[in-house]
């Protein structure tokens, strides 16, 4: 079996190696995002998809446009009988996926037809789902819309963030993809068309995505902290000298009673950290992070920083 590859992010790194252990077909070539500046000094710096193959010794492309007539030519000189693609970060033309005889697989990692688009795993965390999962299909025009071939799942903890979620979803993904690509190649796997009116979508996220507001219930604001962890992250401001300073919140646990009071008004303070007031129950901010500074514990901000019951999250 000869694997064209083509992902960019942590998770197609994930999957690359996967591949790569099983030994179930040779990677004849790696398409990745082109490198882009990066850090302060703006180096350029490639993917970590990329990284990875360069390390290995991967043979990569790095199409701007990879359905440009030369990028087809270049992909279709190495013969592939299927493509592979994990976060990839491009809409691939009906050319493209014409190249390889058996077709372009994508690992996916939401149950679908559920959570197509780009940020499946944040929002299943943001929705409050009980499981998420992996499904490899063979993928058509669309977004996410192609025919499903296999599905493993995974549930979704009561602590999970998006990262500790993420990681664990990339191995899964790679598990899903050893097991399905030998099946698909000698035709035991099915297609199971994907019903679109039960389609919903996970679009892409913005920073501003992250604000805390707190006219939203305990439970709700609950899972965006934990959906928004490590990225975007989400945050609130607080007055110090009369100004307001930003204030990432990293963990947070909803509390089942408290001291009435307003809107992010701080009602209690617990050995673990500050209650505040949501508009359905009180949120205990377990872990922060002030602007320039390191994560601490919810106590330990309030101390350094002398908030008291009754001052106001912003």
């Amino acid at each position: 079996m000869r694997i064209l590859y083509m992902g960019s992010a942590d998770i197609s790194a994930v999957v690359l190696d996967a591949l790569l252990r099983a030994d179930i077909g040779e990677i004849v070539g790696v398409v990745t995002q082109p490198d882009r500046p990066a850090g302060r000094h703006k180096h350029l710096t490639p993917c970590p998809c990329r990284a990875f193959a360069l390390a290995r010794n991967l043979h990569t492309l790095t199409p701007e446009k990879v359905n440009a007539p030369e990028s087809l030519a270049a992909m279709a000189a190495l013969a592939p009988d299927v493509i592979v693609v994990t976060a990839y970060g491009q809409f691939l033309g009906r050319k493209l996926l014409a190249i390889p005889p058996k077709g372009c697989i994508n690992a996916h990692v939401s149950i679908l037809p559920k959570y197509r688009g780009a940020a499946p795993i944040h929002y299943a965390v943001l929705n409050g789902e009980s499981e998420t999962g992996v499904t490899i299909m063979l993928m058509d025009e669309g977004m996410d819309s192609g025919d499903i071939l296999y599905i493993r799942r995974t549930p979704i903890r009561p602590d999970d963030t998006v990262g500790t979620l993420h990681d664990r979803v990339a191995l899964l993904a790679g598990e899903a993809l050893v097991e399905a690509l030998p099946k698909w190649m000698d035709g035991a796997l099915s297609r199971t068309p994907q019903d679109s009116a039960e389609a919903t979508f996970a679009a892409k996220l913005k920073k501003a995505d992250g604000i805390i507001d707190w006219s939203h219930c305990a439970v709700s604001l609950e899972r965006r902290i934990r959906a928004f962890n490590p990225w975007p992250s989400c945050f609130t401001a607080f007055l110090s000298k009369g100004k307001p300073h930003r204030l990432k919140v990293l963990v947070a646990k909803t509390v089942e009673k408290s001291t009435a009071g307003g809107l992010g008004v701080i009602t209690e303070i617990r050995d673990d950290g500050p209650v505040v007031q949501t508009a359905d129950g009180w949120l205990l901010l377990v872990q922060v992070q002030p602007d320039g500074g390191t994560p601490m514990s919810g106590r330990s901000f309030l101390n350094g920083h002398k908030l008291a019951i009754g001052d106001v999250f912003l």
